[in-house]
């Protein structure tokens, strides 16, 4: 189910200001509010990335700036996914107390999933990040170069589905 709700221009602003993730943020207050299990909230979280995933594949060959965004957000999602699946308790504690995802919650939640999953888990992280940095913030990666390393945020989804839904 797709819900569409309005905010007020004034929060908008500010959201936009801080940098906050919108769609992460709700998933992030719902949860709390209603008490979700861990397993819900991850789901919650792979469905976004998928979504992600799905809008920066359609924007590979037209926006290679907001393509890069959106595939990495979908891996961003799924670090989120993961770290509440595994129980990161250091992480989503940090993540409580701040009232929203960090660089250094993503990077070390990253870590620990790596330790779990194998170092080609960091390596693929790491290939998002260069989609972040080098092809939002900084919009110097070509379609090509974005093309290139859409398989390691494939292959990072994959993981989170069968470490979500088990297949």
């Amino acid at each position: 189910m797709v819900v569409t709700i309005r905010i007020p221009e004034n929060l908008a602003r500010r959201v936009r200001e801080l940098g906050v993730d919108i769609e992460s943020l709700v998933i992030e207050v719902i949860a709390k509010e209603l008490r979700l299990d861990p397993a819900e909230v991850a789901e919650a979280h792979l469905e976004l990335a998928e979504k992600f995933l799905e809008e920066g594949r359609g924007l590979v060959d037209k926006d290679s700036v907001q393509a890069s965004e959106k595939l990495y957000k979908a891996a961003e999602e799924c670090v989120k996914a993961l770290a509440t699946l595994y129980n990161l308790k250091d992480v989503l504690s940090s993540v409580r107390s701040r009232g929203r995802w960090s660089i250094s919650d993503l990077e070390r939640a990253a870590e620990a999933i790596s330790d779990r999953l194998g170092t080609w888990f960091y390596d693929a992280w790491d290939h998002a990040w260069v989609l972040h940095a080098w092809g939002f913030h900084e919009a110097r990666l070509d379609s090509r170069a974005v093309k290139r390393r859409l398989p390691y945020i494939e292959r990072i989804i994959e993981a989170t589905r069968r470490a979500v839904r088990g297949s």
